[in-house]
């Protein structure tokens, strides 16, 4: 591929925050109300030297998928990504990523968000490849709890995308709205702000 355009999804490619949401359809409400209180609390003890959206993250999974079965949340997730694709994906950003399929470009998603719902929607969209954040499952099939390797933010995602191109250089777009793309942007070649945080102009 001459050129890959990589999609941030979380502001991006949907206008919402996913993680959230999903993990409160995946433990339910009244457990994910509890689990997040616990993992700020956990975060809080560390100090707030120590406080970081990753450490955070990592906190709230131990609290909500520890111990359950992967393949249930494997279920839950293809039933949120149907969920997604029919409400809560943004046209602008979607039309953009039809368009660089349609010049023959590579397209990925590249995001914190989670893998497991990720797929189908990209399945559904017609991406190559998703480089997200994977939940750890283990030989029992359950849920350990912890995210494999680290979280898909900052510097993270231009990891994640340098090792799935492997080697290549093709000329690479980067989309994004927030702080946590702006290691990816920095990698692009052409960076491109999209979503609410889109009036300040692209670099």
């Amino acid at each position: 591929m001459d050129v890959v355009a990589a999609f941030d999804f979380d502001g991006t490619l949907s206008p919402r925050d996913n993680v959230v949401p999903f993990l409160r359809r995946f433990a339910g409400n009244p457990a994910a109300a509890r689990g997040f209180a616990a993992a700020g609390l956990q975060v809080a003890r560390t100090g707030r030297a120590q406080w970081s959206r990753n450490a955070l993250k990592a906190a709230v999974l131990r609290e909500l998928v520890a111990g359950r079965d992967a393949a249930d949340l494997e279920d839950t997730a293809r039933a949120f990504a149907d969920e997604i694709v029919r409400g809560h994906l943004r046209a602008e950003a979607v039309e953009r990523a039809h368009w660089h399929r349609d010049q023959g470009h590579g397209i990925v998603i590249v995001s914190a968000s989670l893998a497991a719902y990720l797929r189908p929607i990209a399945e559904e969209l017609g991406f190559d490849a998703v480089l997200a954040t994977e939940l750890e499952v283990g030989d029992d099939g359950r849920l350990t709890g912890r995210m494999v390797g680290e979280n898909v933010r900052g510097m993270e995602k231009v990891r994640r995308l340098d090792a799935w191109l492997d080697g290549a250089t093709p000329f690479v777009w980067a989309y994004g709205d927030s702080s946590g793309d702006r290691e990816l942007w920095a990698r692009a070649d052409r960076a491109v702000r999209l979503g609410k945080r889109a009036h300040r102009g692209t670099r």
